[in-house]
């Protein structure tokens, strides 16, 4: 398995441009692919990145912890997300959420996220020990795959 090393959200310029991307978004900005608007988006990127920050991911299923080795792999592999692939539940946005308040928790997330990245952290709820180089590689590639959907 390939790791991505040339990204990361711990690198300043990528942290940058994700914050000048999120910044183009708009209630307006179209999917090009999944049902969810905008703030789901940021809503459910915010939860990921909470997640990874330390709050507790709940509700995993069993089937999900059976494979969470090949999860593992294809989150901090360097192949792109498929387009509609499923997620945790945890994850799912399907009521409404105000865009700027998601956007808003979402940079405090990666803020945090940002900030954090030389403390030893806890383990990932679902993978466990996740290495450096893999925590920034899978947050950059999952924002990235987000921000893309909304053409940003």
């Amino acid at each position: 398995m390939e790791l991505d090393t040339s990204h990361s959200l711990y690198y300043p310029e990528d942290y940058q441009a994700f914050l000048s991307r999120i910044d183009q978004l708009s209630t307006e900005s179209p999917a090009q692919w999944g049902t969810m608007d905008a703030a789901q988006m940021l809503a459910h990127c915010a939860e990921i990145q909470e997640v990874s920050n330390g709050k507790e991911l709940t509700g995993t299923p069993f089937i999900v912890k059976l494979f969470k080795g090949m999860i593992r792999k294809m989150v901090v592999g360097d192949k792109p997300f498929p387009k509609n692939s499923k997620t945790h539940p945890q994850y799912i946005q399907t009521e409404e959420c105000d865009f700027e308040t998601e956007k808003a928790r979402l940079l405090v997330a990666l803020e945090a996220f940002v900030e954090a990245e030389n403390s030893s952290g806890r383990p990932h709820p679902m993978f466990g020990t996740i290495t450096h180089d893999e925590k920034g590689w899978s947050a950059y590639k999952h924002i990235n795959h987000r921000l893309t959907q909304f053409g940003v």
